[in-house]
């Protein structure tokens, strides 16, 4: 199961005796050991034994699984960055895994951890696996407003959540941070508003990319550049500016196709989440380009992100640049 279920599930935690958390997602691995009786807390002073891979050998870790605990309770050994001890003792963990200590409780902590292999479906079979993998797109956002929803009490909405990660990254992390700010911000208002997320997120980079963005979109490349310009001489990342340009382009590439389905254009562009006070000068910019251009857009964007990404070796900001020019339409009006 994965670790959203497992910390979802209100359930007492079952008599297993092991247990194992994998996957890249390091937020998770806490957030599972704090379900888990005696592996934090108080409770872990006299119950939990901590030791890494790389220091672990199983003749020792035997002997801690299969010896009782002087004060009672369940003995816990968590593993922790145990790839290298499973690689070199997979036989014998095999082994224990299908005959275990009464009274302990293993924990492995890996990266690696195939579903094909026999120890996977021991552990399936008589304790549990726990995916810690990392979330994205749909489930991403439903996480971020769950912990916004559940720790803060504010509403937080989709296209809100995605300029959250837009511009902070997807990092678990991270994000729960800036939630926290967020609510902190919006103080007794019940929802996080956009502004909220332009003044808290990113701070004055922020507040460049949207004025670049709308630049660009108004037929002012100019301005678009110039502050593209000053972007990369704070530092900002190609990767991540490219990040704030599919985060509003895309959705003028999804109301091109939803106006080609034959929705009225102004209608596409709130279908496909455009903020309101935006959807009239958006439309005059779908209108320019005109539906040829437009329809274009995805694939523009999808060819420089994967350029960006080492497709290519021209300089990142020449693609950026190049990138600008191809979105900004025919006409240009007073570019100040």
């Amino acid at each position: 199961m994965h670790a959203l279920e497992f910390l979802a599930d209100k359930s007492p935690f079952p008599n297993v005796p092991i247990v194992a958390m994998y996957g890249a997602e390091r937020y998770f691995r806490p957030e599972v050991l704090r379900r888990i009786p005696g592996a934090s807390g108080e409770d872990a002073e006299l119950s939990l034994t901590r030791i890494t891979g790389e220091a672990a050998e199983l003749k020792s870790v035997m002997i801690d699984l299969r010896t009782v605990s002087m004060f009672g309770d369940r003995r816990v050994l968590l593993i922790e960055d145990a790839d290298p001890f499973v690689s070199e003792n997979r036989a014998a963990l095999e082994k224990y895994v299908a005959a275990p200590a009464r009274g302990s409780l293993l924990i492995l902590d890996v990266r690696a951890w195939k579903k094909t292999e026999r120890l996977y479906k021991l552990v399936e079979q008589h304790g549990l696996n726990i995916e810690c993998g990392e979330l994205k797109g749909a489930e991403l956002i439903r996480w971020m407003q769950q912990i916004a929803k559940q720790e803060y009490g504010k509403t937080l909405d989709r296209d809100n959540a995605a300029m959250i990660t837009a511009l902070a990254g997807d990092g678990l992390s991270m994000l729960r941070q800036e939630i926290a700010k967020l609510a902190a911000l919006a103080g007794d208002a019940a929802v996080i508003s956009r502004e909220d997320v332009i003044a808290a997120v990113g701070g004055w980079r922020t507040e460049t990319t949207w004025v670049m963005l709308d630049a660009l979109r108004d037929g002012r490349p100019g301005k678009a550049l110039e502050n593209l310009q000053k972007l990369f001489r704070a530092g900002e990342s190609p990767a991540k500016i490219l990040g704030g340009v599919v985060f509003s382009f895309r959705k003028f590439a999804e109301a091109t196709e939803l106006a080609r389905q034959g929705e009225k254009l102004s209608v596409a562009l709130e279908r496909a989440g455009v903020f309101s006070n935006a959807i009239g000068p958006s439309e005059q910019y779908l209108k320019r380009l005109g539906f040829e251009r437009a329809s274009r857009i995805l694939s523009l964007l999808m060819e420089a992100d994967s350029e960006i990404k080492g497709g290519s070796r021209t300089d990142p900001q020449l693609l950026l640049e190049r990138l600008f020019v191809r979105l900004a339409g025919e006409v240009v009006v007073n570019d100040r």
